[in-house]
């Protein structure tokens, strides 16, 4: 329980000291010892008083000021203390009240919490103040930021193998990837693959090795267009008709072969222009998105594609379960490269950041907002469970040593009010 307290509770605050509690007990003793000077002056002007009556009559106002510090002192010592536990361990009412209300303290701030911070309208301000996407993204694009993530992560990548049960794997792992790839529109999609490998040029040599290939086989099969010429032709055509027919269809292919390697060939123009078009239905024309959406989904439920998928991850599991140390690193390495790309393409997508905040205010407003008095419950609860002394020696090193000045300025404030007093009781001529 006191683990889980101390994780729980936020950290004392920083002060000027390096240790909180030697910080409160420093400043606990000059309270303390500032009520023993009052308490020793009073005593001290009270005797020098009663010695030799009028002797000295500044002493009227020592004792003034000393009677009233040590009772302002006494006071806030008794208040202070009665916040904690019970003064000097006497079964005086009201007083331990932090630990006699430990409950009602953790359901008080479990309603708190619940009314002030989870309602629809803080929810919504916050979550767009918050910007998610623009902050995840600079997050994960600070310098080291995704390396130190993925060392810390790839540790618990085989001891979740390890703790989930085979199948459950495998089905958690196909679950996760189909609905990652159905999120993905398949139009738009592929309009940017095809459309980066064209404008690239990464198509164009491949495109020139079609065009090689046709005209390499076009001359190397003359005898078999020739043989589909003479199948087609009229039985009464001579044969030597034939042969001349074919020979130059098959030159004529092999030239129009040859001249579409110029890269300002009419054909080759037309092919841009096909596939430019091609690309832009595929991301604005439903019919056609629908289309690719049918396909993408066809191809991820075919049962060659998902037993391929499944030993993939088998054996990707075999070698990390293997040898987990030894994986650690390979694993770390793919995650970083994972994080930093997706910190790159958050940063640069604004429609993704669009779609991610939006997704954030949804989950707010229908996710957290409605079951805003069960999250105060819960905190409610885990307060209930904490164990009293842990929880007053907590509070007491954050708070603690600001409360210590309340008992300092109680001496100084009461001994002043003191002094007032005194002087009003002088200038009315009652003592």
């Amino acid at each position: 329980m006191s683990g889980t307290l101390t994780a729980a509770l936020p950290a004392p605050a920083q002060t000027s000291a390096a240790d909180p509690r030697a910080a409160l007990t420093r400043m606990r003793a000059l309270a303390t010892g500032l009520l023993v000077l009052m308490g020793a002056l009073f005593v001290a002007a009270s005797f020098a008083d009663s010695v030799g009556p009028g002797r000295w009559p500044w002493l009227g106002w020592v004792r003034a000021f000393a009677e009233a510090g040590t009772v302002g002192a006494v006071a806030d010592w008794f208040a202070v203390t009665a916040l904690f536990r019970r003064p000097l361990g006497l079964p005086i009412p009201h007083t331990a009240v932090i630990p006699r209300n430990k409950d009602r303290i953790g359901e008080g701030l479990g309603r708190f919490i619940a009314d002030n911070f989870l309602t629809a309208r803080v929810l919504d301000a916050q979550v767009r103040k918050l910007d998610a996407a623009r902050w995840g993204a600079a997050w994960l694009n600070e310098p080291g930021r995704a390396a130190s993530l993925a060392r810390r992560l790839a540790p618990i990548v085989p001891a979740l193998l390890k703790a989930i049960p085979k199948d459950t794997r495998e089905e958690l792992l196909g679950a996760v990837a189909l609905a990652a790839v159905k999120a993905v529109p398949a139009g738009p999609a592929a309009a940017r693959i095809i459309d980066l490998a064209w404008r690239d040029g990464r198509a164009q040599p491949l495109l020139d090795a079609l065009v090689d290939g046709a005209a390499a086989y076009l001359a190397g099969h003359e005898d078999y267009i020739r043989e589909k010429v003479s199948e087609q032709s009229f039985k009464w055509m001579p044969k030597f008709v034939d042969n001349i027919i074919a020979g130059r269809v098959t030159q004529g292919l092999v030239k129009a072969a040859d001249e579409m390697r110029a890269p300002d060939h009419p054909w080759r123009l037309e092919l841009a222009q096909a596939i430019e078009g091609y690309v832009e239905r595929l991301e604005h024309d439903p019919e056609l998105m629908a289309q690719a959406d049918a396909v993408k989904l066809r191809l991820l439920t075919h049962p060659a594609l998902l037993a391929e998928i499944n030993a993939a991850w088998a054996r990707v599991e075999a070698r990390i379960l293997a040898d987990p140390a030894a994986a650690n690193a390979a694993i770390a390495a793919r995650l970083e490269t994972w994080l930093a790309a997706l910190g790159r393409w958050l940063a640069e997508d604004e429609a993704v950041q669009s779609r991610l905040d939006a997704a954030a205010r949804l989950v707010a407003l229908r996710l957290i907002a409605p079951r805003r008095h069960d999250i105060g419950g819960f905190v409610a609860g885990v307060v209930s469970g904490w164990e009293t002394r842990d929880v007053v020696d907590r509070l007491e090193l954050q708070f603690g040593r600001d409360l210590q000045y309340i008992r300092l300025n109680g001496t100084i404030v009461g001994g002043l009010v003191g002094l007032a007093l005194y002087a009003v009781s002088k200038a009315l001529g009652w003592g």
